[in-house]
Order: structure tokens, then sequence, then C-alpha cells
């Protein structure tokens, strides 16, 4: 499982010219399933992205406060390109991302998960074309990625 982690100020997600979510400050995470993926990526990369600390303090410039402790918001998008390889050819092959259907129902775990937290969770829809505005705060990104685990 790969997810791209960045800290927003705002975020929203189009589909055919409609906003079909929206969030303020927070988190915006695009999320890549691979075939292997289980239960137990999905559990520990919630847990991740709810905990890591990334907001400062509000009298500080140090990252001490994650989106749960100052109440953000969360924007999930699906993005199985995060599974591109681009080391042959001129067309990235996308063979070590998850099937559509395999992709959607752990994609919809993962969003469970994270809204177990309490916190607003929007998201774009699955396998649709999406405009993805990003208002990156910092600007602060990261990748996350969790193998499977033998």
């Amino acid at each position: 499982m790969r997810v791209v982690v960045q800290r927003v100020t705002a975020s929203r997600v189009w589909v055919a010219g409609e906003v079909v979510g929206s969030i303020g400050r927070g988190l915006n995470l695009l999320v890549g399933i691979a075939p292997t993926d289980t239960a137990a990526e999905l559990d520990w990369m919630a847990r991740k992205c709810l905990d890591l600390r990334l907001f400062p303090a509000l009298d500080r410039d140090r990252w001490e406060r994650s989106v749960q402790e100052i109440q953000g918001e969360i924007l999930v998008v699906s993005q199985f390109t995060l599974y591109g390889d681009c080391r042959k050819g001129r067309r990235p092959s996308f063979d070590k991302a998850a099937p559509p259907a395999q992709a959607e129902a752990l994609y919809d775990q993962f969003v469970e998960r994270l809204r177990a937290s309490g916190l607003r969770v929007e998201t774009g829809h699955f396998g649709a074309m999406m405009q993805v505005d990003i208002t990156n705060d910092g600007p602060v990104t990261l990748l996350l990625e969790r193998e499977a685990q033998d």
C-alpha cells in the first residue's frame, strides 16, 4: 500500500464538474492499493496517517500535533498510478496495482478505518476521472509505503 500524505489548508475533488469532496485544514491522502494488501496494511496505514505529527503546536513551529489532535479533516482519493512503473519504455505499467474490484473494496475499508477516528473524512469517486485541487501547507508531502508482511 502506498499513500502520499499532504498537509493542506484546503483540498477538494471534482468529478464531471461537480465537487464530490471538500475539506479545510487537514490531510489530503492519495491512496494506491497493491494486490498483496490485507487488513494488516490498512490498519497500519490508517493508524500512521492519523497519528503522524505533521502540524505545529499553536505557539511553536515544531510539528507536535497529529490530524486527530487538531481535529482536522481528511480527503482520500484513490490513485492507482502510485503503482506505475516507468522503468521500461515510454508508457507506465500498472501491473503492480491491485485489480479494480479488489482495490475498491480495500480502499473502502481504509476509508472506514479513518472514519472510525471520528474525524470528518471526504472522498473522491473510486475509478472516476477526477480533478483534485490541493492547497499544500508548508509544503509538506510524505510518501508512506507498507508492503504485505509474510
